[in-house]
């Protein structure tokens, strides 16, 4: 079966971002689970690791020293400091995991997010935010891996960066897992139907032989006239 037009094979660049506590690491893990042509870019940062981090998998720990080397040689897409932290993503295999049909997740602050929207319009923005003020408190105390400090800092900050939250194309509230994870599947499924994705229309000797069979009176009564 032909099909009457061609979508562009190249894949997405999709941010995901929020205030710490919203549970965008989350979300993402969720959602990679059931999908395989998705590829999450792993961020840099020089901050300290946490319980239950991974090296290489959630992030690429650097020095201060090493993270501001790579600023200087231009290998990030782009970079923030936050709490005192750099955070960056790393310009190496993006590209060609787009150019290959993949596509790229990145969980990346606000102000990265600002920067790669400014850089990539058609990147899709998504916003993961808490279903209140209330549980993101609790989900930060309840976290147990910072100060008293360090929380009042990351709470602050996210009344900044929820403000932000109609600089992107999605918000998705993250009440409960699940629907907030059917709820990212459906803005990128969506995402894929969007007209700007159609690389080429296909109406030629086809369309035209169609046209001429209900042109033709025949063809409404004679039931063994196929199109």
């Amino acid at each position: 079966m032909s099909h009457i037009l061609k979508q562009k094979e190249r894949g997405s660049l999709v941010i995901i971002s929020g205030p710490s506590g919203a549970g965008k690491g989350t979300c993402i893990k969720k959602y990679l689970e059931s999908h395989d042509n998705v590829w999450l870019s792993i961020s840099c940062t020089s901050r300290d690791i946490r319980p239950g981090d991974v090296p290489n998998e959630s992030y690429y720990f650097l020095t201060r020293e090493e993270f501001e080397k790579k600023i200087e040689n231009n290998e990030l897409l782009e970079y923030a400091e936050y709490n005192g932290n750099y955070y960056g993503t790393p310009k190496e295999y993006i590209e060609s995991k787009l150019q290959n049909g993949f596509d790229v997740l990145l969980e990346i602050e606000v102000q990265g997010a600002l920067k790669v929207k400014s850089l990539v319009p058609e990147a899709i923005c998504i916003f993961i935010m808490p279903p209140s003020m209330k549980e993101l408190r609790k989900r930060l105390v309840g976290r147990g891996t910072d100060s008293k400090e360090k929380i009042l800092g990351r709470f602050k900050t996210a009344y900044k960066e929820i403000n932000e939250v109609t600089s992107y194309n999605y918000v998705v509230v993250n009440d409960e897992v699940d629907n907030a994870v059917k709820k990212i599947d459906s803005i990128l499924v969506a995402e894929k139907c969007n007209v700007s994705r159609i690389e080429q229309l296909f109406l030629g000797n086809e369309e035209e032989e169609i046209h001429e069979l209900l042109v033709d009176d025949k063809v409404f009564v004679n039931e063994d006239v196929k199109i």
